[in-house]
């Protein structure tokens, strides 16, 4: 009784009873899990759940929790819709075609159309940064060096599934292209391989955490949905470093594939 009387003093307003938006929200989000609704649909509207008994608060609480799980998106002028959370298998192998000339799609492309979906990558802003210390380490060159930063979003049906950052020495984006706004055509690699910058080998690290408020609406997911973070480093042949790519992505809808790698020596 005492914290219920604190809260009134607090907030000028009576707590809703938990269990009341809680229920609402599991019932919810069962008639999203059994395709009752299914991904891309919209959710019944707060009128609509008032009329079978529910009151405002509770319904605006309970969607809430569902958009911190990732089942929703609130979307402006269309309302409550349900997420697609299809997983994308993004494999190892997606470097090896975009490396040969001629191509016309980038790593992206390539991985999503591999496995029937429709993938592209729609370029966010080009600019040139210095290279601030951590950066600079990776790529190699001097602190406070010019950069050009390129900022992406790699889509599936519309929907941002990754937001990406890759940073290039200036005279290499300059004399690859990548210092120009717009898609590259057959993807970065490509581009390179034009160049005769040769690019031969990719290292990658892949972590977990949770997303900022700024990823989270980017992505379109709820702050309790974890993200993947990729960082990759581009080398040519002759060891020099060309790329550094850091990517954010939503876990629940990324799958990253490393089969049929060499294990040297055979296992015992």
């Amino acid at each position: 009784m005492v914290n219920v009387v604190y809260w009134f003093y607090k907030t000028g307003r009576m707590p809703m009873p938990l269990q009341r938006w809680r229920d609402l929200a599991d019932r919810l989000a069962e008639r999203i899990t059994s395709d009752e609704f299914p991904p891309g649909s919209k959710m019944p509207t707060t009128v609509e759940l008032m009329a079978e008994g529910e009151s405002k608060p509770s319904i605006e609480r309970a969607y809430r929790e569902l958009v911190d799980r990732g089942l929703v998106v609130r979307k402006p002028r269309v309302g409550t819709v349900v997420r697609n959370r299809s997983r994308v298998r993004v494999p190892l192998s997606r470097y090896g075609a975009v490396l040969r000339p001629g191509g016309d799609k980038g790593p992206w492309e390539t991985a999503t159309a591999a496995v029937g979906l429709d993938g592209s990558v729609v370029p966010s802003s080009v600019e040139r940064i210095s290279a601030p210390a951590g950066l600079a380490a990776l790529l190699e060159i001097e602190p406070g060096s010019p950069v050009v930063r390129r900022s992406r979003h790699a889509v599936i049906d519309g929907d941002v599934v990754q937001v990406q950052d890759a940073y290039y020495p200036a005279g290499l984006a300059a004399a690859s292209g990548l210092d120009e706004p717009g898609k590259v055509i057959g993807g970065v690699f490509g581009a390179m391989t034009a160049a005769g910058l040769d690019p031969a080998t990719a290292d990658e690290t892949v972590t977990a955490r949770p997303p900022t408020q700024a990823e989270a609406a980017e992505l379109g997911i709820g702050e309790r949905v974890p993200v993947l973070c990729i960082e990759r480093v581009v080398r040519s042949r002759s060891g020099q470093v060309l790329e550094v790519l850091r990517v954010v992505g939503a876990a629940d809808r990324l799958e990253l594939h490393y089969g049929g790698l060499p294990l040297a020596g055979g296992v015992p």
